[in-house]
């Protein structure tokens, strides 16, 4: 077919992969009856080439079934600690260290169990499990015997709700917290076997420490030859393209900058085909930016990122203007240093932040999320001397205005930006 009609289609076809491709790396695990249907629907429909691209480009691997779409991620950093699972509640807290430990061992009673399960009959299986000694020389414990226990539980629960793992039959985590209910759950098995995105299972490492513990399992092939060294280093280019905020060419090896050197035009392009994210380049490294029109139908602006910045509100407020104060910072800065600026604020623009934010003595929280934002986003980072701004934080960097006499007066202009 050619002509108008088969460009429209074509059109079409384009339009529906990349709606499909940005799903999968927003919700990397989509089920047919989730909140998500209509994304799930997409990716079955161009599963063939979506497996295809992301094997080929980033070594992440593609299932799909009648019930889910699995793409099993590994980012490009293992050991970025800024951007955790959350809880699927309007308060969306960040996953503690148990919360973690606790979702393995929930997972591990659900792979043992049968196919409906009660909130309270997982919480006695994660109890005998957490009594490993191992776990309790890591400082782990879990007993049931505080409210904060249950809630974390609860939290891991409402998770595999959220992914599809579980089905809720009756009941709910609520009343399971307070003591007056249970919660009975059905055990979608094909979906929870899906969960694992590991090469290797966690069993067969034998490194001890943490940071090898990872790499052993997300390991691939050995590297003894340079197609497959050039294969390597592709695919974790394209990942923190694809996941990180900023892509630092100071965070590179020499052989991984040379390659990005040479492939940089085709390495983005490829990115901006399939997910509509546009390449900017400076002089410091390459963020893949999320446009701020919408890709379409069933698209959002800044939908692949799950930390935004600026962002409506008074910490969205409070953190922008830190961000433009540390951007023309001349070195490190100390925390209360930043909360003696947040006072200042406080004075100027106090009038749109919310009243709990003008208390005396909140400065410090205020900042504290600011700059867990800012780290996440990797504008800024902690070290010894205080907190450093990195580069790309040039681009919230606000000069004084200068007046410039034109031919209709005088005209006030900020400044702004980073190096190119």
């Amino acid at each position: 077919m050619t002509g108008p009609l088969a460009e429209v289609l074509d059109g079409q076809r384009e339009a529906d992969l990349q709606r499909a491709a940005r799903a999968l790396l927003r919700e990397p695990l989509l089920t047919a009856d989730g909140p998500h249907a209509d994304a799930f629907r997409l990716v079955r429909r161009h599963a063939a080439e979506l497996r295809e691209w992301f094997e080929r480009n980033a070594g992440w691997s593609l299932r799909t079934d009648a019930d889910a779409a699995r793409l099993r991620k590994t980012p490009g950093t293992l050991t970025d600690p800024t951007h955790p699972a959350r809880e699927a509640t309007r308060s969306a807290q960040p996953f503690t260290r148990r919360r973690y430990v606790l979702l393995c061992l929930a997972l591990a009673a659900l792979e043992r169990g049968e196919s409906q399960v009660a909130l309270g009959r997982l919480a006695e299986q994660v109890v005998l499990s957490a009594a490993d000694p191992e776990l309790a020389a890591a400082g782990i414990t879990f007993t049931l015997e505080r409210r904060e226990e249950r809630l974390d539980l609860a939290a891991v629960v409402r998770l595999l709700l959220r992914y599809g793992v579980l089905r809720r039959v009756a009941g709910d985590e609520d009343a399971y917290v307070s003591g007056s209910g249970d919660a009975l759950y059905d055990v979608r098995r094909r979906v929870l076997a899906g969960m694992p995105a590991t090469r290797r299972g966690p069993s067969l490492i034998e490194a001890e420490g943490f940071e090898e513990r990872l790499a052993e399992m997300t390991a691939r092939t050995a590297l003894d030859s340079d197609e497959l060294r050039f294969r390597a280093i592709r695919w974790k280019l394209t990942r923190r393209l694809l996941d990180d905020p900023v892509l630092y060419y100071d965070e590179l090896t020499d052989e991984e900058l040379a390659y990005l050197t040479r492939q940089r035009g085709f390495i983005t392009a490829r990115i901006g085909e399939l997910t509509g994210l546009v390449a900017e380049v400076r002089a410091e490294g390459i963020a893949m930016v999320d446009p701020p029109t919408a890709p379409g139908p069933g698209g959002a602006a800044g939908e692949l990122t799950d930390v935004r910045m600026p962002e409506q509100g008074t910490h969205g407020h409070v953190t922008l203007l830190l961000a433009g104060h540390l951007a023309r910072a001349a070195g490190p800065v100390q925390p209360a240093e930043l909360a003696a600026h947040v006072r200042e604020l406080a004075a100027e623009h106090g009038g749109f932040w919310a009243k709990s934010a003008r208390e005396p003595g909140t400065e410090p929280e205020l900042v504290a999320q600011a700059l867990a934002k800012l780290v996440a986003l990797d504008l800024v980072e902690y070290t010894e001397r205080g907190i450093v701004p990195r580069p790309a934080l040039a681009r919230y960097a606000v000069g004084e205005p200068v007046v410039r006499e034109t031919g209709g007066g005088p005209a006030a202009r900020p400044r702004r930006g980073a190096r190119r």
